[in-house]
């Protein structure tokens, strides 16, 4: 017999589909939302303009940004909130959340090949419910754990980068944020250490990734279940390789992880407690029009709890819930419960997803991407979210006179494992979920936006998203969440 919930999961899978069946019927310009446009009004092309630089052999660039978004969230129905003293429900109630980042990327050449990144950034922010209650489907992919309202400034990046180059075809690279306008070969090899993001690099995607132009939730930055090593920011320190061949990229990361889980402090015993990745990527034409599929396998060897070992550990002492840990720990309230705290040892965490973008006609663009984790540790530095998928499209606004505009329709599911589940139900919790019981089902959003093109530089983008059992919790919502956003590049 097919599960109530499986059945409403699998008619939004089929209506995100119809939907994006009905866009690809209209013919709109080129989509290609990550790179700087050309026409685009920023400090480069101003000075390319007047003479005074070249774009295509830089030896240096700036560029910015601004962004700030508002979200609203309505009112919802929920059976109970933060049951037997556990803290981690998102709060029934009607809330606003906002975050306001400005960043600055600088690049420098050094020699033949090497270059140099350095990226400040700003952020202020309000969370809905202080950052809880939402396993893998974040509103706002800005925020950040540990954020105030007061403007924070850090250093996001800060890598040296070295291009070897092997022959084949001549290809230019566009003048962009962290990439330098050069000439290199389709064969090269190219190596980065310092300080950035895993997702700077790997899970790139044309359509749900640069999510300051595209989706607002953070289900469509990268997969929802990949938990990359990074502080709470998502920053971390570590190498990549990548090895472009042609139409082919082989990529590898080594990099250190938090100290604790979500938390600004890195551990940079990188031999000892790390996170690997590796990518195979490739391009090819589907009729004509360009599309990429890319695998990618994780590992991360962390001092994290696994769930059956928390279970384990508070039902031979029941003294040992989660009012009782001596360690790092989320604070709940609820004796009888148990914690992660009391099962954290060197442990390993594996996932492997697949990640597909495709133009379809001039101006639209499908991708999908799904991972599945093991889901036998606790969340340590993204989402709570154990197995993920992630489905929509985006088309340009020519074809209706605006052709700088975007609309998005996209779709995303999480899972929790059987284990995972487990524990949230005896009233545990993990980095931003835990009701104190819970009826385990998929958590899913459909996220609609528009973007207009205010200036050439500019966007004012309308955001609707519809939040199905936050917390992987079918005893609370649905959620409605509305967005502002305004974003500005220079």
């Amino acid at each position: 017999m097919i599960n109530p919930g499986t059945t409403v999961l699998l008619f939004k899978i089929l209506l995100v589909c119809y939907l994006l069946f009905s866009v690809m019927l209209v013919r709109a310009g080129v989509t290609e939302p990550n790179p700087r446009l050309e026409d685009a009004f920023d400090f480069m092309n101003v000075l390319a303009k007047k003479g005074l630089h070249d774009l295509k052999e830089e030896r240096w660039n700036a560029y910015g940004q601004f962004t700030y978004i508002s979200s609203w969230k309505s009112g919802f129905p929920a059976s109970y909130t933060n049951l037997n003293g556990s803290i981690n429900s998102l709060l029934p109630g009607s809330e606003r959340s906002f975050t306001g980042t400005a960043t600055l990327y600088l690049g420098l050449k050094t020699w033949h090949g090497g270059e140099i990144y350095y990226v400040p950034e700003m952020i202020s922010m309000r969370p809905l419910s202080d950052l809880k209650g939402l396993g893998g489907v974040i509103q706002n992919f800005e925020l950040q754990k540990g954020g105030t309202e007061t403007p924070i400034f850090y250093q996001s990046r800060l890598f040296f980068k070295q291009t070897f180059g092997f022959g084949g075809e001549r290809i230019q690279l566009t003048s962009d944020p962290m990439q330098l306008g050069t000439t290199v070969d389709s064969r090269r090899l190219v190596v980065r250490f310092g300080n950035f993001s895993v997702i700077d690099f790997f899970d790139k995607n044309s359509y749900s990734g640069d999510l300051r132009r595209q989706f607002l939730n953070m289900a469509f930055m990268t997969y929802a279940a990949f938990d990359f090593a990074a502080d709470a920011r998502g920053y971390t320190w570590g190498g990549v390789a990548e090895y472009f061949h042609d139409d082919w990229t082989f990529r590898f990361g080594h990099v250190a992880t938090a100290i604790d889980p979500n938390q600004i402090p890195l551990d940079m015993r990188v031999f000892k407690y790390y996170g690997q990745q590796v990518e195979v990527e490739r391009r090819h034409l589907l009729n004509g029009y360009p599309g990429a599929v890319r695998i990618l396998a994780y590992r991360n060897h962390e001092n994290m709890g696994k769930f059956s070992d928390a279970i384990a550990a508070f039902r031979s002492d029941p003294n040992k819930n989660a009012t009782t840990c001596t360690g790092f720990n989320y604070g709940s309230g609820n004796a009888g419960a148990p914690d992660l705290c009391w099962a954290r040892n060197p442990n390993d965490k594996m996932g492997i997803g697949i990640n597909i973008e495709q133009q379809v006609l001039d101006g639209v663009g499908l991708f999908f991407r799904g991972m599945y984790s093991d889901g036998k540790t606790e969340v340590y530095s993204y989402t709570s979210t154990d197995r993920s998928i992630s489905l929509g499209a985006l088309v340009n606004g020519f074809r209706w006179g605006r052709d700088g505009d975007l609309l998005g329709i996209g779709f995303a599911a999480g899972w929790i494992s059987g284990q995972h589940a487990k524990y949230l139900n005896m009233g545990g919790v993990d980095g931003f979920i835990g009701d104190g019981r819970i009826k385990a089902r998929a958590e899913d959003v459909v996220d609609i936006f528009y973007s207009v093109n205010v200036l050439s530089s500019l966007w004012v983008t309308a955001d609707y998203q519809h939040i199905t059992n936050p917390g992987f919790n079918a005893d609370r919502g649905p959620v409605n969440i509305y967005g502002l956003r305004v974003h500005a590049e220079f």
